[in-house]
């Protein structure tokens, strides 16, 4: 059942998207060689509580962390780690709030020190396919036509989407329905309707679009290339989409990829 939500609804998720982009904010000031993975969680931790929220992520079918963290290769749900930063990773911070009894969830993947020109390309790349897929987010298009306008960037620039992950609706459960794919076809797929919620994160790999899931829930690369992941809570108004995340935080702290 896809969950249509009120105003008022709205506006909380709202209300818990603005500590989440803060959070992120927080995050992006302290991303740089030498920085383990496990410090950016428990400052991810301590600031969402701070705001008197929770993870969304934390207990969620048994994940002990605050943040799924992706390094290089990884493509999602990587365990924060004694692992440190250098100069030429990339990482991928994918966090979620939940606030008066409402989630939001959003990610970003940030350069680490200097990376390779192909490397920064497929982030500048994997971000504006984010905003390709939200201008698709209006009354009367389908999911189809969010994972069509996603797919058409990412391979015309020689990338690959990822096909075994997707976006989701998104509310009062972390994962609500409809699955939001980053590749489909124009007018196929749920009708999107006033009032839904959905999470839209495109996941492009420099390499071949195949995953491997290990046993602990972390995917991987098929061919051990990077991976970008950049998402977007948004609500689906008749008027047009409203981003309800921000990256505005993370950008007044590192220099935009678009």
């Amino acid at each position: 059942m896809v969950s249509i939500k009120t105003k008022e609804e709205i506006s909380i998720i709202q209300e818990g998207s603005e500590i989440l982009n803060k959070t992120h904010g927080v995050l992006a000031d302290q991303i740089a060689p030498g920085v383990t993975t496990k410090f950016l969680d428990t400052l991810a931790e301590e600031f969402i509580r701070d705001h008197h929220a929770k993870s969304s992520f934390k207990g969620y079918n048994g994940y002990p962390f605050t943040l799924c963290i992706a390094v290089n290769n990884v493509v999602v749900h990587g365990f924060p780690s004694k692992y440190v930063l250098k100069s030429g990773d990339i990482i991928s911070v994918d966090c979620g709030v939940y606030y008066k009894g409402y989630h939001t969830d959003s990610a970003y993947t940030y350069a680490v020190g200097k990376v390779d020109k192909n490397i920064h390309q497929l982030l500048s790349i994997t971000k504006k396919s984010l905003y390709c897929g939200i201008k698709q987010a209006v009354v009367g298009n389908t999911v189809g036509d969010i994972g069509y306008a996603i797919q058409s960037l990412v391979e015309s620039n020689g990338y690959a989407v990822v096909r075994t992950l997707s976006g989701h609706g998104i509310g009062k459960n972390l994962h609500e329905d409809p699955p939001i794919p980053n590749f489909g076809k124009k007018k196929q797929g749920p009708i999107l309707k006033n009032g839904m919620v959905i999470a839209i994160e495109p996941i492009v790999n420099l390499g071949h679009y195949r995953t491997i899931e290990k046993k602990n829930g972390i995917f991987t690369t098929w061919d051990g290339k990077p991976s970008a992941h950049f998402e977007h809570t948004v609500a689906i108004l008749q008027d047009g989409p409203q981003v309800l995340t921000s990256y505005k935080y993370i950008e007044q702290k590192i220099k935009s990829y678009v």
